[in-house]
């Protein structure tokens, strides 16, 4: 069966309107402004950011849809016999950057590739979404992975457990030896069993992420919380931005595949700090982050 195009877009459109109606009743009403735009090349989308929100300090949801001559190394890093070849990609990606430090900052992407001519045509899926709490919380921890294992349940026994790794193994600051955060579930190159079964269970990502996350929000936001927490949240969102900016390969491929700068950097937290040399108090709760929660763990298995 080939890849149904007109399904996988109408599903990323019906996500993107789903979680921004859902992020912004969370935020009492804030509304998202829309910015479409359009490639020369082909193509486009339509990047949605809520910003100075009361919850919400940024959030970006955007949907893309575009093509090009030739994929770039960055798409092609585990798949080396498609360089230059023609293709077609789409996808929505949500980042979330709460005002509140106790409010985790969230990910998610899922998106479709599709590689043509000079040989077979290809196709695949990725993506998955991953969790960056300044402060953690086992619970929240817990919650978090058990609802990312029953996306994947239904798929297959072993497909947690190998995008757990992957997903810790992919969001790590090689130049600072420290995960970006507490993960989740990452993937790409997925076509198995076969279009039918690999889009549903794509879909079944994408509608995991409101319920892994929005229960997290509402234990979260209501915390007391002082300038010391706020930062210590700027001085994460520096570790965010380092890891988009310097490793993260959907940044690269926009970047390197003439996309949309600004959309393509609407993941980007609005304020970050980097303190020289910085080090948490021994036994704080900063450093507890460091030495509890960022280390890869089986998250899922802890009581709810």
């Amino acid at each position: 069966m080939p890849p149904d195009l007109p399904a996988i877009r109408t599903y990323l459109l019906a996500l993107q309107d789903q979680i921004c109606a859902a992020l912004s009743a969370a935020d009492d009403g804030a509304g998202f402004a829309e910015d479409r735009w359009e490639r020369p090349d082909g193509g486009g989308g339509c990047s949605r950011v809520l910003a100075d929100g009361a919850l919400w300090e940024k959030a970006g949801v955007g949907f893309s849809e575009v093509q090009g001559a030739a994929l770039p190394p960055s798409a092609t890093a585990r798949r080396p016999e498609l360089a230059g070849r023609p293709y077609q990609a789409m996808g929505v990606s949500v980042v979330i950057h709460p005002r509140h430090p106790y409010v985790p900052t969230a990910h998610l992407n899922v998106r479709f590739f599709r590689a043509g001519e000079g040989g077979p045509a290809v196709w695949w899926f990725g993506g998955g979404f991953d969790l960056s709490p300044c402060y953690g919380f086992d619970e929240d921890c817990g919650h978090w992975h058990r609802t990312a294992r029953a996306a994947c349940a239904p798929h297959g026994a072993g497909l947690y457990p190998r995008f757990k790794q992957w997903c810790d193994e992919y969001f790590y600051l090689k130049h600072r030896a420290e995960p970006r955060g507490i993960g989740g579930i990452f993937f790409d190159d997925f076509c198995a069993p076969d279009f039918a079964g690999s889009f549903a269970f794509w879909r079944d990502v994408g509608e995991a992420f409101l319920p892994a996350y929005l229960p997290i929000v509402a234990r979260r936001r209501h915390l007391p919380y002082g300038e010391r927490e706020r930062a210590h949240q700027l001085h994460r969102r520096g570790r965010y931005a380092e890891f988009n900016l310097v490793l993260d390969r959907g940044t690269h491929f926009g970047l390197h595949s003439g996309g949309r700068t600004e959309s393509i950097l609407m993941s980007l937290p609005p304020f970050a700090s980097w303190r020289y040399g910085w080090r948490p108090e021994p036994g704080s709760p900063e450093a507890r982050l460091l030495e509890h929660y960022l280390v890869p763990r089986d998250w899922a298995s802890l009581p709810a």
